[in-house]
């Protein structure tokens, strides 16, 4: 069975670096045959899918909504909730490893809950928003402690080693 990697982050509109930065990790994701999870919309989560499908990459998004309005450009398997930001759980539960670029409230409850499911975390270093500090916040708590750091070429294989 293939291999799925969550991609979670802000969904607001991304300085061009971060975009490109997501933009990379999702074409990394199809490059090594797994399949991109996210949560449907736009910013990091429409900047990775775009990478994935740019090489033939198989996207999947987790809409908060029921209609799919919100859903980006990018995405094979539109999957719509009507959950709101509770279909984090969702995300995060649907992948082997989850990576984090940039982000903000929602991006820490899915690190949250990745952590509590088991599932690796890897934050792209200089991403900024969680992704940047989250590690460094709770260094002292064994759980986040498991978190990895990793540069933007180097965020799939190490979610990968740790599934």
């Amino acid at each position: 069975m293939r291999k799925r990697i969550a991609v979670i982050g802000a969904d607001a509109k991304l300085p061009q670096e971060i975009a490109s930065m997501a933009e990379r990790i999702g074409a990394d994701i199809a490059r090594n045959n797994c399949i991109l999870v996210c949560g449907g919309r736009g910013g990091v989560m429409e900047a990775a899918c775009r990478g994935a499908k740019n090489v033939g990459g198989l996207t999947v998004g987790i809409l908060p909504s029921l209609d799919g309005a919100d859903a980006n450009e990018y995405l094979d398997v539109m999957i719509t909730t009507g959950l709101g930001y509770a279909r984090n759980s969702i995300v995060v539960s649907a992948a082997d490893a989850v990576i984090a670029v940039n982000g903000s409230t929602g991006t820490l409850s899915e690190i949250g809950m990745a952590l509590n499911f088991g599932r690796p975390v890897v934050v792209v270093e200089g991403s900024g928003g969680v992704a940047d500090t989250v590690k460094e916040a709770f260094r002292e708590d064994a759980l986040v402690r498991s978190i990895v750091k990793a540069k933007p070429g180097r965020a799939v294989d190490e979610a990968l080693k740790r599934t």
